[in-house]
C-alpha cells in the first residue's frame, strides 16, 4: 500500500485543524477544523485547556482522514505547526498539565518583563534571542507558572515537570509520552534560546529561574523526531474503548513518523517556498505577519523588527526578520461590526471600487496601538482628511489601503535592515482574497504580488517539512517546483503617484501616535 498522504496538524489560537495532503497531486484530500474554546480568567489574561487542545486536534485528525477515506497505513508522515509562544507545563509521569496553557496574547507576565527592563537586560536579550522583552514570549509565562502554581517550582527542580510550546505538547501526547522535543523555530520564540549559539541560554534560564531539565530537546524542523503511539491513562482496557477512541487508537498505533515541525508563521514562509535570502511572505489575518528570509546569518534589526530562526534543516539554520501589523482583517471587521457600513468582508472590495480614490481620506487603524516598526502602544485609530464630500465608500477604500500601507512600513524596515531588495511578495491569509487589496499592495510596493493556489500555506509548509523529512521530496528545489501560482498582481506604471500617497500615509500615522498618553 503506497504511503502517499501527509497529515498536517495545524493547531492555532482559535481552532485546531488537520489537513491531509496527497503528495502525488499536491491537492488537499481531507480537512477538518474544530473551534477552540477561549478562557479569560481576568482582563488581559488568556488561557487554553491543554487537554482540550489535544482532544480537538485528535477530532480534527480523524475527521480529515475519514473525509479522505484513507487508512492510517497510507499516511507517510505527520507535520505539526502551531500557535507560537503559547506554553504548557505538565507532569512528566502522568502527562497531566499543572495549569492551563498560557496563550501568547496573555499579558499576565508584564510585571516580570518590566523587571527585566529595569535590570538593564534589553540589549542583552535582543542580542542573544533576537526578541524584544515582552509578555508575548514564552519564557516569562513559564516563570509565572512556577512562581504561582502551588508546588510547581519544587517539582520542576526535582525534574518532575516538563514545559514546552504547543508543538512539544502535541508530540509528547502523540508519541505516548515518549518524546519531548521542539524545533528551532519554536525554540527561537521562547526568549530562552540563544539563536546564535543554538542552545538554551544559561543566563536567561538563571534570570528567570527556570530549570533546564524542564525544556525540550531542540531538533531540526524537518526529519523524524517521534512516532505515534496510543496511550491511555490506565483506566480503560482496549475492549472498553468507545468507537472514537478505537479510531484514534487505530491511527496512532500505526506508528506514523512525526517528521516536520515549525511555528505557524515559519511554516507559512516554508509553504510559500521562500527559500532564498530576500524572499518574503505576508499573511493577512486579523493582523499581518510579514517574514523575510535572510539566509544563514542573523540580521540584527535597527528598525524595531524581530530576528528569528526561520527553520533548521540538515544541521543548518536559516534566519528571518519578522514584523507584525496589529490590525489588518480586524479593520475590515470594524467596518462591518462597529461602523455597519458593510455587511460582509467581500462588500468592502465592491465599495472601494465605486470611487476613484479615497478623496484624500486616510484611516490609521491603530485600535490597539501600532506594531512594527513604530511600536507605539499609545497610538489610537485615526480618520483624517475628511471633507463634506466624504462618504462610506471613501472610508471603506481608505481602510483597505491602510492594510497595504502598514505592510509597506514593515517591508521598508526589512529592506533597510537586510540591505536586500524585495523583488516580489507572496501572500496568503483571509484578506488575500481581496482583489482590490492585492492590486493596491502591488502598486504601493511597486513589485509583483503572488497569490498561490493553495491558501492553506501554514498547513502546507508543515506538510512540505514533514515530506522532506521522510524523502517524499528530495530537495527544496523540488518543493519550489510544486508550488502553484494562482494570481500575480503587477504594479501599475505610476510609481511616483503611489510614493506620494505613501508619504501622506506617513503623515497620517504621525498624527495618530502618542494619542492616549
Amino acid at each position: 500500500m503506497q504511503k502517499r498522504y501527509i497529515l498536517s496538524l495545524d493547531q492555532g489560537t482559535t481552532s485546531s485543524r488537520a489537513v491531509l495532503f496527497d503528495s502525488l497531486t499536491g491537492q488537499i484530500a481531507g480537512m477538518k477544523s474544530v473551534p477552540l474554546r477561549q478562557i479569560y480568567p481576568q482582563p488581559g489574561w488568556v488561557e487554553h485547556d491543554p487537554s482540550v487542545i489535544y482532544d480537538d486536534q485528535l477530532e480534527a485528525m480523524t475527521g480529515a482522514i475519514e473525509e479522505a477515506a484513507v487508512s492510517p497505513e497510507q499516511i507517510a508522515c505527520i507535520g505539526i505547526t502551531n500557535q507560537r509562544e503559547t506554553v504548557v507545563v505538565w507532569e512528566k509521569s502522568t502527562g497531566k498539565p499543572v495549569y492551563n496553557a498560557i496563550v501568547w496574547q496573555c499579558r499576565r507576565s508584564s510585571d516580570i518583563c518590566d523587571n527585566l527592563k529595569i535590570s538593564g537586560l534589553v540589549a542583552d536579550i535582543k542580542r542573544k534571542t533576537g526578541l524584544v522583552i515582552d509578555a508575548y514570549f514564552s519564557g516569562t509565562k513559564i516563570k509565572w507558572i512556577l512562581d504561582n502554581v502551588e508546588g510547581a517550582r519544587e517539582k520542576a527542580e526535582k525534574g518532575e515537570l516538563l514545559a514546552g510550546t504547543i508543538d512539544s505538547w502535541l508530540v509528547w501526547k502523540l508519541s505516548g509520552g515518549q518524546t519531548h522535543v521542539t524545533d528551532y523555530s519554536n525554540a527561537s520564540r521562547t526568549m530562552l534560546y540563544n539563536i546564535k549559539e543554538l542552545q538554551w541560554d544559561e543566563d536567561m534560564l538563571r534570570v528567570l529561574d527556570i530549570p533546564e531539565c524542564m525544556l525540550p530537546k531542540v531538533v531540526p524542523s524537518s526529519g523524524i523526531c517521534a512516532y505515534t503511539k496510543y496511550r491511555t491513562d490506565g483506566s480503560k482496557t482496549d475492549d472498553s474503548l468507545d468507537y472514537k477512541e478505537r479510531v484514534v487508537k487505530n491511527i496512532l498505533d500505526a506508528g506514523i513518523p512525526v517528521s516536520g515541525m515549525a511555528g505557524d508563521q515559519h511554516a507559512a514562509l516554508f509553504g510559500q517556498a521562500c527559500f532564498k535570502p530576500g524572499d518574503a511572505k505576508n499573511t493577512y489575518g486579523t493582523g499581518c505577519f510579514i517574514l523575510m528570509n535572510t539566509g544563514k546569518t542573523p540580521v540584527e534589526s535597527k528598525n524595531n523588527l524581530l530576528t528569528t530562526i526561520a527553520w533548521g534543516i540538515d544541521n543548518e539554520v536559516e534566519y528571518a526578520l519578522e514584523g507584525s501589523v496589529f490590525n489588518a482583517g480586524a479593520a475590515i471587521q470594524w467596518l462591518r461590526d462597529e461602523l455597519g457600513i458593510i455587511d460582509s468582508a467581500q462588500q468592502s472590495d465592491m465599495m472601494a471600487e465605486q470611487v476613484e480614490d479615497t478623496g484624500g481620506v486616510y484611516v490609521v487603524p491603530a485600535f490597539t496601538g501600532l506594531g512594527a516598526p513604530y511600536w507605539d502602544m499609545y497610538a489610537r485609530g485615526t480618520i483624517i482628511g475628511l471633507t463634506r464630500g466624504t462618504n462610506k465608500m471613501h472610508i471603506a477604500r481608505a481602510t483597505l489601503e491602510a492594510i497595504a500601507y502598514q505592510s509597506r512600513d514593515v517591508l521598508e524596515a526589512m529592506r533597510k535592515d537586510s540591505s536586500m531588495e524585495l523583488n516580489m511578495l507572496k501572500v496568503d491569509g483571509g484578506a488575500s482574497v481581496s482583489e482590490f487589496l492585492m492590486q493596491f499592495q502591488s502598486d504601493i510596493l511597486n513589485i509583483p504580488v503572488l497569490r498561490p493556489v493553495i491558501r492553506e500555506t501554514t498547513a502546507l509548509g508543515a506538510a512540505y517539512l514533514a515530506g522532506l523529512g521522510v524523502g517524499i521530496w528530495k530537495s527544496r528545489e523540488e518543493i519550489a517546483d510544486s508550488w502553484n501560482l494562482d494570481t500575480i498582481f503587477r504594479p501599475s506604471n505610476n510609481k511616483e503617484h503611489f510614493d506620494t500617497l505613501y508619504l501622506k500615509w506617513k503623515n497620517a500615522v504621525e498624527r495618530s501616535m502618542k494619542w492616549d498618553l
